[in-house]
């Protein structure tokens, strides 16, 4: 099965270094959760954010819930020839079953990770629907067993979301990032067989995801 990792996503709960800043004690009280069960958000926490480590790639869960919504509306996933996947900057990996709809509100989308980093799963009755694990992103990619694993990154080799489709089977994994700035850390880009860029501008994650996707369905369904 095709496989689509939004990796080092810049989704996660409030680190603790800065739970006590006053912008998050502000969020978290109005809300009413404890600082460190709210999603890390730069639209509420820039200041706090400032003293973090690669803060540039944090603090966006708008960007993966963009990213997450593309790729499961898409024809692939509704077919369940498309895993979905998402490692985030904390080595923690997001782990959705088939036939997962997210909820298109992005504050219900919000109160979902939250109730997912606090319980670890989410489920549905008794069915699980989706699970976060603490793993390294190769540990992830072992897990998948692909036969080969394509990234997308303006730094990869010019090419097009049509000549890249070529190159996929059932059994590949597509790497695309999930943060606002930056490229793959030296940790992601080590387990990528080929790296691609299909555009000459920077194209967010769910712009690149519909765009491969698509064509990867022309060959795939």
């Amino acid at each position: 099965m095709l496989s689509l990792v939004i990796a080092e996503a810049a989704l996660e709960t409030v680190p603790k270094s800065i739970a006590k800043h006053p912008s998050v004690v502000k969020q978290a009280s109005k809300i009413g959760k404890p600082a460190g069960e709210i999603l890390l958000d730069r639209s509420y926490h820039h200041g706090a954010m400032l003293k973090l480590k690669d803060a540039w790639k944090r603090g966006r869960p708008d960007l993966v819930h963009f990213a997450l919504l593309e790729a499961t509306s898409t024809p692939l996933y509704h077919k369940n020839m498309l895993k979905v996947y998402v490692h985030t900057t904390a080595n923690k990996a997001i782990f959705l079953n088939e036939n997962v709809r997210l909820p298109k509100s992005y504050f219900r989308f919000e109160g979902l990770m939250e109730e997912l980093f606090k319980n670890r799963k989410v489920r549905s009755n008794s069915d699980l629907l989706i699970e976060l694990k603490d793993m390294e992103f190769c540990d992830l990619i072992n897990k998948l067993t692909p036969t080969k694993v394509i990234g997308l990154s303006r730094t990869g080799a010019k090419s097009s979301a049509e000549e890249v489709a070529k190159m996929v089977n059932s059994d590949t994994a597509i790497v695309v990032g999930g943060f606002p700035r930056g490229h793959f850390s030296n940790n992601v880009s080590s387990k990528i067989n080929y790296t691609y860029s299909i555009s000459d501008l920077a194209l967010e994650a769910h712009v690149v995801i519909a765009r491969i996707l698509y064509e990867c369905e022309k060959i795939l369904v």
